[in-house]
């Protein structure tokens, strides 16, 4: 059974940085296109952002743009998300997702795996 395992969440203080991961059993991260969501309490999900499979393109929400960068390790088959400037309003439970990849992308989704979620909580 493919599992993805998303980690390094913690609670951090206004302006602090959290460095998320992305690894995954029984499938080579390195050939599916990955994205990261989180939500909330009280909301629905939200997509945050994404990289294709070749390490080229990225996307991101505008609420991140500027303070999060995605990135992938092919070495160890891993996405990574940097999360600076935090805000309270970042604070939520953060998945990876990952679909295979295709000629096609579509950064914000649908995804086939999911993570069970790792929460970032940023204090004020």
């Amino acid at each position: 059974q493919v599992q993805l395992e998303d980690a390094g969440g913690g609670l951090v203080q206004t302006g602090g940085s959290l460095r998320l991961s992305c690894a995954a059993s029984r499938l080579t991260l390195n050939n599916y296109n990955v994205g990261w969501f989180r939500q909330a309490p009280g909301k629905e999900r939200e997509f945050v952002a994404a990289i294709r499979w070749t390490g080229g393109n990225t996307y991101y929400a505008d609420s991140v743009k500027g303070r999060f960068t995605i990135s992938r390790d092919y070495a160890k088959n891993t996405v990574s998300l940097q999360m600076n400037s935090l805000n309270p309003e970042d604070t939520a439970v953060y998945y990876c997702a990952a679909k295979y990849s295709t000629s096609a992308w579509f950064p914000e989704g649908p995804y086939d795996y999911w993570g069970q979620g790792t929460q970032v909580t940023v204090s004020s």
